[in-house]
């Protein structure tokens, strides 16, 4: 579950700049489908404490679809490597932590 203040933005966001497909839209309840950002499935890593889970999208390309969400507005750090993980970091508008890596 992902902590959303402000429900019509979190929608947009995840709808129109991940490009992720609406399952579900209940009043306070959303639900996507990750279609066209993953090549694999997407993960849930959930820290300890008070923090929100943080989203992990997988790609085969990390730098290209890094490139892809940005050119539609998401707001991503730089690719980084290292030990054969490839990854970038992302927030959401509410700032919920999302990544995206090469890791199954």
């Amino acid at each position: 579950m992902t902590i959303a203040n402000d429900m019509p933005s979190m929608t947009s966001f995840y709808r129109d700049v991940l490009a992720l497909t609406l399952r579900k839209d209940e009043r306070g309840w959303k639900e996507f489908r990750c279609q066209r950002l993953c090549d694999r499935p997407s993960q849930w890593h959930f820290p300890v404490g008070k923090r929100s889970p943080k989203i992990g999208f997988c790609a085969e390309d990390v730098a290209a679809a890094r490139q892809a969400l940005a050119a539609r507005s998401a707001k991503l750090g730089k690719v980084m490597s290292g030990s054969g993980l490839i990854r970038c970091e992302g927030k959401d508008p509410d700032g919920n932590p999302f990544s995206i890596s090469n890791r199954d």
